[in-house]
């Protein structure tokens, strides 16, 4: 199947009521682990590489990965999104190699480190839109500092994430800027910033509304009934993981991250991407530390990445079936992007419009 663009797979998501995990991968095993849990249980991928990803890979090897998941598995639509995008060259250099959507992170400065203002932020991300638009690829956007509540900061992934803290009005979206920002920049997705944030230790107790702000999901999306919105840093860093990485000589403190049923509460409010990278790197890592604990002698990297896969794979079928994606991959019919060009030029794809589904009537 064609690759698909984020906003056509999350229209499709908003008009099923589920939502799309989006997986981070650096490598071969970390794709092939989601997309067997995708064609296992018919779920549409979001695959997402970061600026880091890419460093690490390469371009033209991720590149050529992906055209070889999309052979192997003919059957699930697969959207290709940069993640954190810093600058506009680094979504455009992501458009030329095969992404079908884009992440322009305004919120911070071009450092990746730094928070931007608000006139920033609008205008390189209207600026990403306008370039992404004409080709028919996606842009997600991003309002207000993705860190935590408790500290009043974040942490680095990939070297992105803010340096330092800031107030709390900066790490809660604001609906009423969230809706004129989604109107002067057209973006097809918003990430909001309502308490989570990367890495593996977002919460030091059980999360609760003081230190993760459900509500403000709720109340953009009674403003933006039509804006699919998107979770950061949404692992939930499951406490069986935690257990058996320490169990093997790991030495991770206790963590909380985001309950699942957190993020089944936003997606019945309008969350349709929810973003996974620590769980899946905590899956893989654990299990290499077992089979290192249990024969010191092995040294055949193949006896630490198959099992290492399983594990991920685990993990990933689960998250599919536990935002409701597990079933819908065989009922997406891919737009062309060409014809996605076409209708963002034609403006039947502005944020007013209900879906896909809709612009097409």
């Amino acid at each position: 199947m064609a690759r698909i663009t984020l906003r056509q797979l999350l229209d499709h998501a908003a008009e099923h009521g589920y939502g799309v995990p989006a997986f981070n991968i650096n490598n071969m095993e970390q794709g092939l682990a989601i997309m067997d849990a995708a064609k296992a249980v018919d779920a549409p991928v979001i695959l997402q590489a970061s600026r880091g990803a890419r460093s690490y890979a390469g371009d033209i090897m991720l590149s050529k990965m992906i055209e070889a998941f999309e052979a192997m598995y003919p059957t699930i639509p697969l959207c290709i999104h940069q993640d954190h995008g810093d600058v506009e060259a680094t979504c455009a250099t992501a458009i030329q190699h095969g992404f079908t959507s884009v992440m322009m992170d305004g919120s911070l400065k071009a450092d990746g480190k730094t928070a931007a203002d608000y006139d920033y932020n609008v205008d390189i991300t209207r600026r990403v839109v306008d370039m992404a638009h004409w080709v028919g690829a996606s842009v997600e956007g991003e309002l207000g500092v993705l860190g935590s509540l408790e500290s009043g900061g974040g942490e680095q992934e990939d070297g992105h994430g803010l340096e330092g803290t800031v107030g709390h009005d900066q790490l809660l979206t604001d609906p009423d800027q969230a809706v004129d920002f989604v109107a002067r920049t057209k973006v097809d997705a918003l990430a909001i910033a309502m308490g989570t944030s990367h890495g593996a230790y977002k919460f030091s107790r059980q999360p609760d509304g003081d230190i993760l702000a459900m509500g403000v999901i709720e109340e953009i999306h009674r403003r933006l009934p039509h804006t699919h919105l998107v979770m950061h840093g949404s692992s939930s860093v499951p406490q069986e993981l935690q257990e058996l990485f320490n169990a093997n000589g790991g030495e991770m403190p206790q963590t909380w991250g985001v309950p699942v049923s957190e993020i089944q509460r936003g997606i019945r409010h309008g969350v349709r991407k929810i973003n996974i990278d620590t769980d899946c790197r905590l899956a893989m890592t654990a299990i290499f530390r077992k089979v290192a604990q249990e024969d010191r002698r092995e040294f055949d990297p193949r006896k630490f990445l198959k099992p290492a896969m399983e594990a991920m794979k685990v993990l990933c079928r689960t998250r599919f079936e536990d935002f409701g994606a597990a079933g819908h991959a065989s009922s997406i019919k891919v737009t062309p992007l060409a014809e996605m060009a076409r209708l963002y030029r034609s403006g039947a794809l502005d944020p007013k419009v209900a879906s896909l589904a809709h612009a097409a009537e």
